[in-house]
């Protein structure tokens, strides 16, 4: 099947429209095959863009044949869907993903759990063997606090703020998405509650904005005035998860006992509503 060039690249090419048009687009954190259809069948619903997101759990657990479901699955879209892996924490694993033929459309060398110099290096690197592949590369400078579930390397340690300067050494890697941290945390809030800091935001946007597209990791929990603050601030991608797989899980307790299918159904249908919500206040619904 094959990819298209890296001047095609799909996930550029839904992001950059996102850019240009003053909305994000969501990418949607899936575990499963249910929440894949549940992404596709809610972009084609809402007409809108999307991006389907898996973690290296993925591959951990069933080689490549999730994968190859996530890529038919986005690439048969009747809107623009790419596919894109987050959080590939390892050098193995960036390269494993990578050399699947026709799958993952861009990929996230997450080697915030490095100190900077080293993930620097090993972001070009990788960088490197993504775009000999076609595929677009996004890195985190700075690290964002915190972990979700398929993350597992950077849990323990403290966050550290991104700076337009690291910002821009991270570009000089060669990557076309860019995760600032800026507040945003991965997982839960906790007491402190949700405290972005917009200025830095605003500050990486003008420093680099131009040259990659800015990645919104952590926004389970954000409201659409939040959301618009942020696509203000130049996000062009939100990445979810629980907001979306919280109610797969919900139905499953509700449904305990029922046949096995009409779970399934129904929990795909509240994922796909949960995520049409999120595409209107994302505002890409109409835009495909």
């Amino acid at each position: 099947m094959g990819r298209p060039e890296l001047s095609q690249n799909r996930s550029m090419a839904i992001l950059n429209k996102a850019r240009d048009g003053g909305y994000a687009v969501p990418g949607m954190c899936c575990y499963n095959i249910e929440s894949i259809i549940a992404t596709v069948r809610a972009a084609e619903a809402a007409k809108s863009p999307a991006m389907v997101l898996l973690f290296p759990w993925a591959i951990e657990y069933a080689n490549a044949s999730l994968v190859r479901a996530a890529a038919d699955a986005a690439h048969t879209a009747k809107v623009p869907v790419s596919l894109h892996l987050d959080h590939a924490q390892t050098p193995e694993l960036v390269r494993r993903a990578a050399d699947i033929d026709g799958a993952f459309d861009s990929i996230m060398c997450d080697m915030s759990h490095y100190e900077k110099e080293e993930n620097l290096a090993l972001t070009r690197e990788l960088v490197a063997y993504c775009h000999e592949r076609g595929i677009a590369a996004e890195a985190e400078p700075g690290r964002i606090e915190g972990g979700e579930d398929g993350v597992a390397a950077t849990v323990d340690l403290e966050a550290v703020l991104t700076t337009p300067e690291q910002a821009k050494e991270f570009v000089a890697t060669g990557i076309e998405m860019l995760a600032p941290a800026f507040g945003n945390v991965h997982g839960e809030y906790g007491p402190r509650g949700i405290q972005l800091e917009y200025d830095r935001l605003d500050s990486i946007n003008k420093a680099v904005g131009d040259k990659v597209r800015l990645v919104l990791h952590g926004a389970d929990p954000f409201t659409e005035d939040i959301f618009k603050n942020c696509i203000k601030g130049g996000v062009s991608k939100v990445n979810i998860n629980k907001g979306m797989n919280k109610h797969y899980a919900a139905v499953q307790e509700e449904m305990r006992g029922k046949p096995l299918t009409s779970v399934i159904e129904a929990g795909t249908d509240r994922m796909q509503a949960a995520i049409e919500k999120y595409m209107h206040e994302l505002g890409s619904a109409g835009k495909a």
